[in-house]
Formats: C-alpha cells, sequence, structure tokens
C-alpha cells in the first residue's frame, strides 16, 4: 500500500463533504505530472491524507482509501463546468480521475505549521519551496508522523 496527501479547496469540496457523501471521484486535475501519478502509481487500497488547502488554516484533516482504479474525468467534456478541456478527445481522453472513500476526521487541524515545523518533515514535499502539486506521494514514515500529530 502506498500513501498520499491529496489537497481540496474545502469551498469546493471538503472533508465534511466526503464524510456525507461517502464515496466521490477526486475530479478536476489538470496537471499532467498529477495525471501521470494518477495513471500510473496510485492503486486500489492506498491510502491518502485529505488537507484542505488555500483557505484561512489550511492543513490535514483526515484520511480516505483509493476505491476505483483511474478513469477518464467527465468534467473535462462539459463545457459547463469550470475543468472543460475543449482539446480533450473522448477517444483519448487526457484527464483522470479515481473514486475516494471517507476514513477518518481528524480530531483537528493538523495546520500546514505544524508541519512545516516538525522534525522528521523536513523532506515533505508539502514544506518544499514550490510545491504546487495537489497530489504527491507521502513515505510510510511521513504518513506515521502526521497520524501522530492528529
Amino acid at each position: 500500500m502506498a500513501y498520499w496527501l491529496m489537497k481540496s479547496e474545502p469551498g469546493e469540496y471538503s472533508i465534511d463533504d466526503l464524510e456525507r457523501d461517502g464515496v466521490e471521484p477526486w475530479d478536476g486535475i489538470r496537471n499532467y505530472q498529477v495525471r501521470n501519478m494518477i495513471r500510473d502509481t496510485m492503486q486500489v487500497g492506498d491510502q491518502a491524507i485529505f488537507y484542505h488547502s488555500s483557505c484561512k488554516v489550511p492543513g490535514a484533516v483526515g484520511t480516505m482509501e483509493i476505491v476505483s482504479e483511474a478513469y477518464p474525468d467527465p468534467t473535462q467534456f462539459d463545457a459547463n463546468d469550470k475543468h472543460f478541456d475543449a482539446k480533450s478527445d473522448p477517444e483519448n481522453p487526457r484527464w483522470l480521475l479515481r473514486d475516494v472513500k471517507f476514513l477518518s476526521k481528524f480530531e483537528r487541524t493538523v495546520t500546514l505549521k505544524e508541519l512545516k515545523a516538525h522534525p522528521g518533515l523536513e523532506d515533505f514535499q508539502l514544506n518544499k519551496r514550490g510545491n504546487r502539486l495537489s497530489i504527491f506521494p507521502v513515505s510510510d514514515k511521513q504518513w506515521k508522523i502526521i497520524l501522530g500529530l492528529a
């Protein structure tokens, strides 16, 4: 099993939304590096940290499980959706997604400030300058540290 961190703006989709919905497609990815991870590396049964980004208190807020194989993101073909991609071909879709299932909500947000200051997370992708990826791998050690902080 591999571990991931997956970012979402809570105003768009939050851990509370996932808890309510149970299972949800993780759509809207429009970065080729992330698309390739979804397609080639991520597996059913992997787990992920749900991370609230672009908000007053960004941080890790819960966990979820990857529960589907990669499949075409339908929002790329919907001209009324903000993730529409006119250049994506239905015969060879550009963008993929996977379904995720709610596992847990942390009792508190493990803030970005805490993650940056914690010994053992110096090499954590989230803490690197210029990190803009919305999904990235998390090591076993990093996973244990973050769950311990929660």
